[in-house]
Parts: structure tokens; sequence; C-alpha cells
């Protein structure tokens, strides 16, 4: 039983959060006179606070989850997204996703499914514990935890292609190489902008096809097409 998945995650959407990063921007050490420091922060205090803030979307502390995607084995490709960025929408999302990877789990006889991802062992994964922590929200019991990549409970497609990280391994690239169809140029970058738009059908059907992206490169990297 292999569930494939993908999230899309959105910086922090804390009440007066980017205030928060743009009160702790501090200068470069070279910048010594306070008319110096003055001109710079004037200049680049608000560029830096929301480049710093734009990187909580990488923080399962403080990023939020706005779609989750997943299939099973040959299966259709599901896809949940929040109806807005509250934080019990969140919170609902992972209680929907979960119980239906547990109904997945129950239809199959209780067979541990093995989560397919691409980068979810370092990123996606974690990212789910923490928000579920946050939540307060039990995923499944046999949901991994902090995972090797080895682990048999995963199997991720990047590591599956260069275990040692160095030959690079973003999904767009390895699908040139194999001969799959890529992400027509969009990225994650993509994803709060287009929320922020309105587009959240958009970001849903990214997220979808990063899905169907990732069950065809572990196809070809395993050699079952």
């Amino acid at each position: 039983m292999n569930i494939f998945l993908d999230a899309e995650m959105i910086p922090c959407q804390w009440p007066g959060i980017l205030a928060e990063f743009a009160a702790d921007v501090k200068p470069p050490g070279t910048h010594k006179k306070p008319d110096t420091i003055a001109a710079w922060l004037a200049e680049n205090r608000e560029a830096e606070a929301e480049a710093a803030w734009l990187k909580t979307s990488f923080d399962g502390g403080m990023g939020q989850i706005v779609c989750l995607s997943w299939a099973l084995d040959d299966g259709d490709t599901r896809a949940l997204a929040v109806p807005d960025l509250t934080f019990s929408s969140e919170a609902a999302l992972l209680e929907v996703w979960f119980s239906d990877l547990n109904a997945l789990h129950n239809g199959t006889g209780g067979t541990r499914p093995v989560l397919i991802g691409h980068n979810h062992v370092a990123f996606d994964i974690p990212f789910i514990w923490k928000r579920a922590m946050v939540h307060g929200i039990r995923p499944p019991l046999w949901f991994p935890r902090n995972p090797k990549p080895w682990a048999e409970s995963v199997v991720d497609t990047m590591m599956l292609w260069d275990s040692t990280q160095r030959a690079g391994g973003s999904m767009d690239k390895l699908c040139r190489v194999l001969g799959l169809p890529g992400k027509g140029g969009m990225s994650g970058a993509d994803v709060w902008p287009m929320v922020r738009g309105g587009r959240i059908d958009e970001v849903t059907e990214y997220c979808r096809a990063d899905v169907e992206r990732t069950r065809a490169m572990y196809r070809r990297m395993t050699f079952e097409q």
C-alpha cells in the first residue's frame, strides 16, 4: 500500500508578525554611525523583514498548511484546501486529512502504508507533525514520525535519485531528466502570492499535479514503467 503525498505551505499568519520581524532587523556590522544606520534601515528594513517573514513557510512552528494532496497506489489523486487562512481552518484540514488516511488504512485491512513524496522526509512530514502538535490533533498511529530516509515506512524520490543529495534533485529537474511532464514554470515560491491573490483553486491543482509527478517519478525510478 503506497500513499503518494504533497503539501503546500504559506508564511506565518500571526497578527503583527511582519512588524515583529521589522523590529528585529539589524544593519550590517560595517555601519557604525547613527546616521548611516538610520539611512540603511530606512532603505532596507521593510524588504529585510518581508524576506525573513517569507522564510517562515519552511518553519512548521510558524508557517501554515493550505493544501494537502494524496493518492493511494494507482487511484485518483485527491486534494483538500483551506477555505480561508484562519487557524481553525488549518486544524479542520488536518482533521479531515488524518481521518481520510485512516480510512484508507482500514480499507486495506490495516496494512501499514508507505508514504512516498519528494523531499518529504526532511520537510513535509516534519512540518505536518509540527502543525498537528500546534493544533493538538493526533496523527494516525502509523503515520511516521522523524523517519530516516531508509525507513520502510517512507520513500523519498529525492533520495531515491541521489542519496548523497550532491547531484541536485528538484522535482522539475528530475521530471525533465526522466522525460516526464515538469512543473510548467510554477514553483513553491509562487504559492503564497497565489493564495494571497485568491487563487487557492490553482494552488490545489498544483499540489495535486505534484502528487501525480511524484508517482510518475517513483515508477520510473523503481522501473515500474
